[in-house]
Order: C-alpha cells, then sequence, then structure tokens
C-alpha cells in the first residue's frame, strides 16, 4: 500500500497515531494491544527517514515516540480530551442518579438533558469544586 502524504499531513497523522495507541494502551500495562504498538513504530521510524528525526528516538530495539515529541504539547491534547470525557460521563451519571437512575425514554429524556446541562454548567465554572462526599456514613 501507498500512501501520499505532505509532511504537515504525515505530522498530523503521527499525532493522530500516538493519541489512538494511547486511549488503546496507555492503561494496560503489560497487557498492552502490541499491533497498535508496532505500527506507532513503523510510523515514527518513517519521520526518522523523512528528515524528522527529532520526533523518534530507539528504545529498547524499537522505533518510539521521542521525548522531544511526547514533551511538545500532545498531552495537552490528550488531558483536554480526558477531562471532557471525564465531566460528561459524572454529569449524566449524577443526572441518572437525581432521576433515581429511571429508565430513559422520551417521557424523561428533556428533563435528562437538562439535568446533564446544569452539572455541565457547575462544572464548567467550578470544576469539582462544589463536589462534597458525606464522609460521616464512611
Amino acid at each position: 500500500m501507498q500512501l501520499e502524504l505532505s509532511k504537515k499531513e504525515f505530522r498530523r497523522l503521527l499525532d493522530m497515531a500516538y493519541i489512538g495507541n494511547w486511549i488503546l494502551n496507555s492503561t494496560r500495562g503489560e497487557d498492552r494491544f502490541r499491533d497498535y504498538d508496532q505500527v506507532e513504530s513503523l510510523l515514527f521510524e518513517k519521520a526518522r527517514q523523512e528528515g524528522m528525526e527529532i520526533l523518534a528516538e530507539t528504545y529498547q530495539g524499537e522505533t518510539v515516540p521521542s521525548r522531544a515529541f511526547v514533551e511538545g504539547g500532545i498531552h495537552e491534547a490528550i488531558m483536554e480530551y480526558e477531562n471532557n470525557v471525564f465531566f460528561d460521563i459524572l454529569a449524566e451519571d449524577l443526572a441518572r442518579r437525581d432521576m433515581n437512575d429511571a429508565p430513559i425514554d422520551e417521557s424523561n429524556y428533556a428533563e435528562l438533558n437538562q439535568r446533564i446541562e446544569a452539572y455541565i454548567t457547575e462544572f464548567e465554572e467550578n470544576g469539582t469544586d462544589n463536589i462534597l462526599v458525606d464522609t460521616d456514613t464512611l
């Protein structure tokens, strides 16, 4: 297979491959999806061959994203995504809890969305500062 990309497009592909592999493998420990690591390694080796040596380095005999790549801002994008997902899931979980985990259908879908939006607004304004846990019951 052959794919023609500009250097800028290839650089974006490196970002996407890294982000995808991070999401798939960062929490798996030794139980990694090795085939995704291999594809990432192939792409970063290609970067090295195409004059983008600063983006790749060798670790234990494999080509991996370099420290410069990893510390170059990609994790800020990942953290922003993780924060958004966290707050979206938390807002929905709290809204469903407030509705006594009732099955959602067309009769209460609008209420669920209103509650989710209220929590999202709260989180946007205050983060988790106003979340309290009653530790007296622990």
